[in-house]
């Protein structure tokens, strides 16, 4: 791998509380080296629960004062335009710290930068259609009234795979309604939160509704979501942790928003567009090097068409390029940590040792200048019976492990035979067959004929069983922040 890019830069960051930018209490920081090249990213304030707790105390005074809660709708939807507008106009220098800090390629990050800035401008527009509604004609001496109300101070924890879209997802409605937040990112992706705060603070939030905490998951995501001064949790990250934040939780039975782990059914029925199919499979699976939690990494092509299949996916493998994130023609980037690596790497070795057969990959990239980067070749099993550990549990790595099935009703059963229910694909010019299968998956997402998105933005999205709790995106999106109060009116 060779680079044409400038030399890394390192940013020093500092906690944002209550509008002031600040140190650590105990002085302790830590670092992000870029996961491509080693190179040092980022120096990072290390929190405690001292200095958590003065994020949550700020939060909460400035809920509480009304500056922000009950400051006119179109208030609120003006701050958010402005995030929106920075984030457009900072997008080659956002791009380029989402490149450094995760590792997906440049055209990736500015895609996430775009999306994030769309989804502020959509709740801009939300901000100003909270409404309830009235009881009128029940009985004639009576009305009834629906309020909503912004549920209070919010925790936001999120992973490091899209920290500034997953961080936007929540922030921008929670915002719209009148909330005040504590956001926690992922240590190993730190920068473009601090970025989001900055942005968020310049745009005109009061001090205090935004406030930015870094440190171990342990000791700030913890206190985040046990404290009783919070009112709300919305969480992004895997399942296992996703319990531990219910648990917490029910400290002061907060509510809480759990986006979690997913193992997709991507399914290829015999009539579908094979080229199309194997194009949305290769996306589906290995965009951002696999670390999406919505990833088809389950992948069922029906018995009479695999070899085809699998010849087609295999050739249209061959068109990625791993290399320097911030080299516009890679488009395979590396994984995000050691952990993340050796974590595939072992998934691979067990999809060996339960017999599935490989056909792609399963090694790290070395040489040509990779060795100093985390980066794992694309990868493909074949022969995967739905039982192994390749095809139930989230890798969230470049693997794909491919299912062969004859009939609908067993793709239906194979694709449901997972504790996830995060996203499901079909390929089919069948519309019965797509439609049956889009009603009997249980999965929060589904598509037909694509992966990912078919271009519609802003649908709801969440999961069914173990893949979380509540929505994000859409109205329902904002519902998730907002409190919901009966009144009766007797009149005299």
């Amino acid at each position: 791998m060779t680079t044409a890019t400038e030399p890394v830069t390192a940013q020093t960051y500092q906690l944002l509380i209550d509008g002031d930018w600040r140190d650590a209490s105990s002085g302790r920081t830590f670092e992000r080296r870029s996961p491509a090249s080693g190179e040092l990213v980022a120096v990072c304030p290390s929190a405690d629960e001292q200095d958590t707790e003065a994020a949550i105390q700020a939060a909460r005074r400035a809920f509480d004062s009304g500056k922000w809660s009950e400051a006119p709708a179109r208030q609120r939807a003006g701050v958010l335009r402005k995030i929106a507008d920075k984030l457009r106009e900072e997008r080659p220098s956002l791009s380029r710290l989402l490149s450094l800090e995760v590792g997906k390629p440049l055209r990736e990050s500015a895609a996430e930068v775009m999306m994030a800035a769309d989804v502020f401008d959509y709740y801009a527009g939300l901000a100003l259609d909270v409404k309830g509604q009235a009881i009128t004609g029940y009985v004639a001496d009576a009305i009834g009234l629906v309020l909503k109300e912004p549920v209070g101070v919010v925790g936001i924890i999120t992973p490091w795979n899209f920290p500034l879209l997953l961080c936007t997802w929540k922030l921008a409605p929670s915002l719209a309604v009148g909330c005040t937040n504590i956001l926690k990112p992922s240590t190993f992706t730190p920068c473009t939160t601090y970025e989001l705060g900055r942005i968020v603070t310049e745009a005109g939030a009061p001090p205090g509704v935004v406030n930015v905490v870094t440190g171990p998951a342990g000791v700030v995501g913890e206190k985040i979501a046990a404290s009783a001064a919070v009112d709300k949790v919305a969480f992004t990250g895997s399942t296992e942790t996703g319990r531990r934040i219910m648990q917490l939780a029910s400290s002061n039975v907060k509510k809480i928003s759990l986006e979690l782990g997913g193992k997709s059914p991507n399914i290829v029925f015999a009539d579908a567009n094979l080229d199309a199919a194997a194009g949305g499979a290769l996306l589906g699976i290995y965009l951002n090097a696999g670390q999406v939690c919505q990833a088809g990494s389950r992948l069922l092509v029906q018995q009479e068409v695999h070899d085809a299949f699998i010849d087609r996916f295999i050739a249209f493998t061959g068109t990625l390029k791993a290399g320097d994130p911030l080299d516009p023609t890679t488009t395979l980037g590396p994984l995000v940590s050691e952990e993340q690596l050796h974590k595939v790497e072992g998934y691979v070795e067990a999809g060996r040792q339960e017999k599935a057969k490989l056909l792609k990959g399963g090694r790290r990239i070395t040489g040509e200048g990779f060795d100093r980067g985390l980066f794992f070749e694309p990868t493909l099993f074949d022969q995967v019976e739905n039982r192994m550990r390749i095809a139930q549990e989230e890798i969230f790595g470049p693997v794909l492990s491919v299912i062969t099935f004859r009939e609908p009703e067993e793709a239906l059963r194979i694709a449901n035979e997972t504790m996830y229910g995060l996203a499901a694909a079909i390929w089919t010019n069948d519309l019965n067959r797509a439609l049956k299968f889009a009603k009997g998956v249980k999965a929060g997402s589904v598509w037909v004929n694509s992966y990912h998105t078919a271009g519609i933005p802003h649908m709801p999205y969440g999961g069914y069983k173990q893949s979380g709790i509540g929505r994000e995106l859409g109205q329902e999106g904002m519902e998730i922040f907002l409190e919901t109060k009966s009144v009766q009116i007797k009149l005299n």
